[in-house]
């Protein structure tokens, strides 16, 4: 698809859109924000923000070619910090008049003692280039058409198979406008589109039913859902489906696994990603607190979150604090050499921000985030790693799992998955999960491939009750000793 290649060059001022919507929309003027930051800054406070938001949001589901749902949303509001060493406070209100955001200002700033009163003076810097398109996809089409594409996607799967009997599709878009204004002075906006398109098909034979789902999405309009991509996604769908009514029980045991390209880095995100977020290496809670410079994955594992891919769900121009995203080696050739950071938890390391910094919402406080989280391809065939297991598990893709984000400790069902033997796959297995450590895993890994994938755009991230949009991948991995729970009798 065009669309998801690059970002179009439109000239666009985010800064200055966003100022029209969030302060001249509602009465405010710049100096009101630039206000509202000194009057925080009248205690002794390390720093304090302003973050204003507003997000269109609309969803639509069909079911049976009936419309189940459909709902449309408009948030809007700010909030008001201040940081004072470990501490924070956060007040936030949809009410956005100069009263509304001063008391904020009153509220926040009692987190620390009276100090010398100083003056906020914004500046209109030149912003990061866009990561992605300036476009509204909730109005990239009319309610009728975005009913009738998810019609089209319904026809195209029941066409693939006589045997599927139900069919769910569901559709989603997002356009929000943030203002970020900071007390050293820097003010930042971004314009984020974001859409997600599903699937789920349930098919049966013989008294079996057995589910396939599949999805897409990103930072773009809904013009990228064009008739390649709903073939598709009814087709993985189905060859999900398919694969499940022949599977047979899986075996438990320990077992060689190989981990396909792609979505399977979901395990990566969990059970290593989180544990490389600032805030539970400051606190020592993590399993990889202090430990920059040692060896704590395989040689050849490089780990790497990147804000900044073009078009991606997990991207960001900049992240919630106004720092612009970039890319963050994490773990380079299986030594820790740095942490995933927000402005707070990197001024307390001693470290610099690395546009980690994310929140749900206004009523919401930043933390560190993960944005797209992936493992580097290796130099191994993907064949050749196949082939190179005696007896093991191809897990192709995964559903449900549970994670202490801490410890890095998970058990993650597989939604696809193959027995293979001497090197070949032999047929398909259900039920299967995968129950280790993440760190573990990383030490186990014995082969990396070539076939470095990202998932299809449809994760999302859940923290300390915030979820935000995440993305994920990784090349084919061999790992060794990974416990397998299975149903086999």
């Amino acid at each position: 698809m065009k669309e998801m290649a690059e970002v179009k060059e439109v000239k666009v001022d985010a800064l200055a859109l966003a100022e029209e919507r969030l302060l001249e929309a509602n009465g405010l003027r710049l100096e009101d924000v630039s206000s509202t930051l000194s009057q925080v800054q009248t205690h002794a406070v390390d720093e304090a923000d302003v973050y204003f938001q507003l997000r269109h949001v609309e969803s639509w589901s069909l079911e049976e070619g009936i419309v189940k749902s459909g709902a449309f949303s408009i948030e809007q509001g700010v909030g008001v910090r201040a940081i004072a060493g470990e501490k924070q406070a956060l007040a936030y209100t949809d009410d956005l008049r100069p009263a509304s955001l001063l008391e904020a200002a009153r509220t926040v700033r009692a987190v620390a003692a009276l100090g010398q009163a100083r003056r906020v003076d914004l500046r209109r810097d030149a912003l990061p280039p866009a990561r992605y398109p300036a476009v509204d996809p909730v109005g990239t089409l009319p309610a009728p058409e975005k009913v009738r594409l998810l019609e089209r996607l319904e026809a195209k799967a029941r066409a693939l198979d006589a045997r599927v009997e139900q069919v769910m599709a569901g559709l989603a878009a997002s356009w929000e406008t943030v203002l970020v204004a900071r007390s050293d002075g820097t003010l930042a906006a971004d314009l984020r589109p974001l859409v997600r398109l599903s699937l789920t098909v349930i098919m049966s034979q013989d008294g079996r039913r057995e589910s396939g789902s599949s999805g897409m999405g990103g930072r773009y309009g809904l013009t990228a859902f064009d008739e390649a991509a709903l073939e598709r996604l009814a087709r993985e769908a189905v060859h999900q489906a398919r694969v499940n009514l022949e599977a047979r029980p899986a075996p438990a045991g320990v077992f060689t696994v190989v981990l396909g390209p792609g979505w399977p880095g979901v395990l990566l995100h969990e059970a290593v990603g989180h544990g490389l977020e600032g805030d539970f290496n400051r606190k020592g809670t993590s399993a990889y607190s202090g430990r920059i410079g040692e060896r704590v994955a395989a040689p050849g594992v490089t780990v790497v979150d990147d804000g900044t891919l073009p078009l991606r769900r997990g991207s960001l121009t900049l992240d919630d604090e106004g720092t612009p995203t970039q890319p963050t080696v994490l773990i380079e050739d299986g030594i820790l050499v740095g942490y995933m950071q927000d402005r707070l938890n990197a001024r307390l390391m001693g470290m610099k921000p690395t546009g980690n910094g994310r929140r749900e919402s206004y009523a919401y406080g930043p933390m560190p985030r993960m944005t797209n989280t992936y493992m580097l391809a290796g130099a191994h065939d993907p064949e050749e790693i196949l082939a190179s297991v005696e007896r093991g598990i191809y897990a192709v893709n995964f559903g449900g799992g549970q994670v202490d984000i801490t410890s890095g400790k998970f058990v993650f069902s597989m939604s696809e998955a193959y027995w293979v033997e001497d090197g070949k796959v032999c047929y398909p297995i259900k039920g299967a999960t995968l129950i280790g450590s993440g760190p573990e895993v990383m030490q186990r890994v014995s082969m990396i491939g070539t076939d470095l994938a990202l998932d299809p755009g449809i994760g999302t991230c859940g923290k300390d009750g915030q979820s935000v949009p995440v993305g994920v991948g990784q090349p084919t991995l061999r790992v060794e000793g990974i416990t397998v729970g299975g149903t086999q009798g």
